[in-house]
């Protein structure tokens, strides 16, 4: 892969990831004023970028499967820990809605 398409895929991890991120912030604040199928949509919607994220991902392994290794630069170490961060924020704000259904009883 060229240097050009490295730093268009780092670019689209970092992008995917930070829109999951926010979508499921914004998912958070839909629970906390009890719009619980906002949430649920936003939710959705935060998984649908992880999954492109996860896409290029898997090209990327099967770039490395087939022996083209790809440089592991500071910039593709920054994207991973923007994945990172939006699956565990992701993850942490599922549970949060969780527990304001189980308090408004939904």
């Amino acid at each position: 892969m060229s240097n050009l398409n490295m730093e268009e895929i780092i670019f689209e991890i970092i992008g995917n990831a930070g829109e999951a991120k926010g979508l499921a912030y914004e998912a958070l604040s839909a629970a906390q004023e009890g719009e619980y199928e906002k949430a649920d949509e936003l939710l959705k919607e935060a998984d649908n970028a992880l999954l492109n994220v996860h896409s290029v991902q898997t090209k990327l392994i099967q770039e490395e499967a087939a022996g083209r290794k790809t440089e592991v630069s500071l910039l593709m170490v920054h994207a991973q820990d923007h994945l990172m961060a939006a699956i565990e924020s992701k993850t942490l704000i599922e549970g949060m809605i969780k527990l304001h259904k189980k308090v408004d009883g939904k």
